[in-house]
């Protein structure tokens, strides 16, 4: 009896020792290639933040395929394992990859739903085809289907069931997607790739080829940036007025938005130049203002 009591203590220990190992990979992924969203997971709950940090692990993974290869054909299979991944997952048969076992062990806990994980990996499938977005539409339903399912996601975990979270969660991903479009203009210029939507563009008179060429002293590309950040301000201001509505705890979830302002905020003293280097260095003050925001309850 003490033999079998004793075996099943060091098996116990193994597979703590695992499920560490696979929780801080995730970490770690997240830290070192989405080091905002770190931050803002750090002041979620402590008992969902190893959920999260999965759920970020899985962007990540998901979010880099696009820029590591350089065949489509290549790319559609690392989304096809990723599906399989969470068609296994949801099977109770996850691969052995740590942030497919870390995903299994939250889904089993917290009965995350599939379709916010299917939701993102078809998006992303779609995205290795697009070098442009035609409309302002098309970037946001992008938006919604990769930001805003995260965010569905860190409230499932939290246990929030919310039509005012869920709506703010829906704004606030669309924001994210806006800013990432501008943080991400001066690598997308050395790919000669655009992303501002071309309806936006148009509407300024200017053009991708200017974009291309960096060209600051182009008005017709000031207008161009600065509506196109104003559309993030407004998605920005329609999540933050759901506030109201909101549980403290819900406002946790939704610290993404203040990495939106911080940037909008340094977009505006560049005087909307998307190519100012300064733009693309971490803000040192950031840890400090998620804290006021975390004990003021605000987002």
């Amino acid at each position: 009896m003490y033999l079998a009591l004793a075996m099943y203590l060091n098996h116990s220990k193994r597979l703590y020792a695992t499920t560490v190992n696979n929780g801080n990979y995730c970490l770690e992924l997240v830290r070192k290639h989405d080091f905002d969203h770190y931050l803002c997971t750090l002041l979620l709950p402590r008992d969902v933040q190893s959920t999260v940090f999965a759920i970020r692990a899985f962007n990540v993974e998901t979010a880099q395929i696009r820029d590591l290869v350089t065949e489509k054909a290549t790319g559609k299979m690392r989304v096809q394992f990723w599906r399989d991944s969470i068609n296994a997952i949801y099977k109770k048969e996850p691969p052995k990859h740590p942030v497919a076992l870390t995903l299994a062990t939250a889904v089993g806990r917290y009965k995350l739903s599939k379709l916010w994980f299917s939701r993102l990996l078809d998006a992303r499938e779609a995205n290795l085809s697009v070098n442009h977005y035609s409309s302002t539409k098309e970037l946001e339903d992008y938006a919604e289907n990769t930001f805003s399912s995260l965010l569905y996601l860190t409230l499932e975990a939290m246990g929030v069931r919310s039509v005012a979270a869920d709506h703010a969660c829906s704004h606030l991903g669309k924001a994210e997607g806006i800013c990432t479009v501008l943080r991400a203009a001066p690598y997308h210029r050395t790919q000669r790739s655009v992303f501002i939507p071309m309806d936006i563009v148009m509407r300024h008179g200017a053009s991708q080829e200017r974009f291309i060429r960096a060209d600051t002293s182009s008005q017709s590309m000031h207008n161009t940036v600065y509506d196109f950040a104003s559309l993030c301000h407004t998605h920005l201001l329609k999540a933050r007025s759901l506030g109201n509505k909101l549980d403290s705890m819900v406002t946790k979830a939704l610290l993404p938005a203040v990495l939106c302002e911080d940037f909008l905020t340094r977009l505006q003293r560049a005087d909307f130049n998307i190519f100012e280097p300064k733009l693309s260095q971490r803000n040192p003050k950031m840890p400090l203002t998620l804290l006021w925001k975390y004990f003021s309850h605000q987002y």
